[in-house]
């Protein structure tokens, strides 16, 4: 008895690697599908509940919601990861949980477009503690030499419940023939389901960044000052990082906000822009899964280059020409490309961070890549209202095309990983 005892209480031996590890990796993948699930219920339908409810036809005015979470986001991001080293990182994922869980009520009960804009201050919160936490955790437990998969899975299955959700969203309120409550029933389930798996099933990961950590040479204590100038600006390979996921997620703000206002504009239902919407991140999510190891295999900068460049391609294709094939088309080639750049970015921070600070690093690149939603929300907007719609896609397709050449100019061919 007294040895079951001693056994029960001996400390849990911490190893590296996804192997070692992978029922709480797992675990972590099925948490940020909720997370992603959670932004999927908006893709589609509240973009249209603003017009269509609302009676708004400005599209800047329709765009704010997108412009409120990405800002909350961009700035919850950049304080993600010093909370996370002071408090644990799964105090941090819980903490966005709850946060989250009011979000679908509002939108459901929403008297006006105020309330929808609160639901997406909570929801950047939400996707600025929870995602991060995800993605920090999984690559905390497999160690330097996975975090291109690593970081691919996290992210397929947060955009493959993204897509999913978008076009489930889309299917139902088709059915039910209103743009609310039935759609937003299922973000109730996915925030209580991720609440709960946060705080009874998972385990926090300090102990693999320290053991981590002590393979590595030793550094003096980064402040965050140190860390966000060394992120955005002094490293030339952290600064092009950092501008092309801020111009990635800029185009997604945009199709988020105009797209689906741009389809109906063409007379498509809610289904087939349920589709198309869905089609995109849907095909970001699986594609993940290569693109991440791929990276590990092949580098980082000529997918994060050519995948900008296959985004802008489906960016103008969408802007000039007209019909649903030729949108479909357009959604592959914006989720190929997104796809080929999302996780080899959170790659390439990772290879330049020490262990000490890799979560403020990651915090401060994801501050301005999410800041991307905002700007391009806005723009996108702005344009829209004065040149029309199209003119506002085109536009965003030429700031992707030029972050790929900034890329291509700036960022050396292989980071290294710090000794």
């Amino acid at each position: 008895m007294q040895n079951r005892q001693l056994a029960e209480q001996a400390p849990v031996q911490v190893r590296l690697g996804l192997g070692a590890n992978w029922q709480q990796f797992c675990l972590l993948v099925l948490i940020n599908a909720f997370v992603g699930g959670m932004v999927g219920l908006e893709r589609t339908i509240v973009p249209l509940v603003g017009p269509q409810e609302f009676h708004i036809a400005s599209a800047t005015v329709v765009a704010s919601f997108v412009i409120s979470f990405g800002v909350v986001k961009a700035l919850t991001n950049l304080i993600s990861g010093q909370l996370a080293d002071a408090w644990g990182r799964k105090r941090v994922l819980v903490l966005g949980w709850l946060i989250g869980l009011p979000v679908p009520f509002l939108i459901i009960w929403a008297p006006s477009w105020s309330w929808i804009v609160a639901a997406n201050v909570l929801l950047g919160m939400n996707q600025g503690l929870a995602w991060s936490m995800t993605v920090i955790m999984k690559i905390d437990l497999v160690g330097p030499k996975s975090r291109g998969l690593a970081v691919g899975l996290n992210e397929f299955a947060g955009y493959l419940a993204v897509g999913i959700t978008a076009f489930l969203t889309g299917y139902i309120a088709a059915r039910a023939h209103a743009l609310r409550p039935d759609p937003f029933y299922l973000g109730i389930g996915y925030a209580v389901l991720g609440f709960a798996l946060s705080a009874f099933a998972v385990r926090d990961t300090s102990e693999h960044v320290r053991l981590e950590a002590g393979k590595h040479a030793k550094v003096a204590p980064a402040r965050f000052g140190e860390v966000f100038t060394r992120t955005s600006f002094r490293d030339p390979n952290l600064f092009a990082v950092c501008q092309a996921g801020l111009v990635n997620n800029l185009n997604d703000g945009m199709s988020w906000a105009i797209f689906p206002m741009f389809f109906a504009s063409f007379g498509l239902g809610v289904e087939g822009i349920a589709m198309l919407k869905a089609v995109y991140p849907a095909i970001w999510g699986v594609l993940q899964t290569l693109t991440g190891p791929l990276s590990d295999r092949l580098g980082r900068k000529g997918l994060i280059v050519w995948g900008m460049w296959v985004q802008a391609a489906g960016l103008f294709l969408t802007a000039l020409l007209r019909g649903f094939g030729w949108w479909l088309l357009g959604s592959v080639l914006l989720g190929v490309g997104t796809a080929m750049v999302y996780p080899t970015l959170l790659a390439a921070i990772s290879d330049a961070s020490h262990p000490t600070w890799r979560a403020r690093s990651l915090s401060v690149y994801r501050f301005w890549r999410d800041l991307g939603y905002a700007i391009g929300a806005l723009i996108a907007g702005v344009i829209g209202d004065i040149f029309g719609l199209a003119w506002a896609i085109a536009a965003v397709g030429v700031l992707t095309f030029a972050s790929g050449l900034v890329v291509a100019c700036a960022m050396k061919n292989q980071p290294q990983l710090t000794p």
